[in-house]
């Protein structure tokens, strides 16, 4: 495993229209908070939202392709959302290694996702493993 304690890799994306209908497509996530405005209007959120596995998948898409990298999976995971991602927010996610395991090899990340504002919208730790291929 090619990482160090406190090193950092970030990931962006812009949530559009059409990431929550391919999402939805994929998982099934048809909440009519991600699609029915006059439903959500009426709830505390107000506007459409993204489902919130897009904004972990942000954090899956981090981990295996730029840290620390190609044939990482999760051995665990736990997410706190304390706002929502919207339909046109740009989300930024950032990880951090907090320890490795190298005999194993795994680590422990911490990760924050902040939108256009500055915003949290997911903070969580989770710990990763790297397989590698037999010989």
């Amino acid at each position: 495993m090619d990482i160090q304690v406190g090193q950092k890799a970030q990931r962006t994306m812009t949530i559009t229209k059409e990431t929550v209908e391919a999402y939805a497509a994929v998982t099934g996530d048809y909440n009519p908070l991600h699609f029915d405005i006059e439903f959500t209007s009426k709830t505390r959120f107000e506007r459409l939202m993204a489902q919130g596995g897009i904004t972990t998948g942000l954090l899956h898409a981090l981990v295996v392709m730029d840290m620390p990298g190609p044939g990482t999976v999760f051995a665990s995971q736990t997410w706190t959302f304390p706002k929502p991602v919207y339909i046109g927010d740009t989300i930024q996610a950032e990880a951090t290694v907090k320890s490795i395991l190298r005999r194993l090899p795994m680590a422990d990340l911490e990760f924050r996702v902040v939108n256009q504002d500055g915003k949290e919208v997911l903070t969580g730790e989770a710990t990763i493993y790297q397989a590698t291929p037999l010989a």
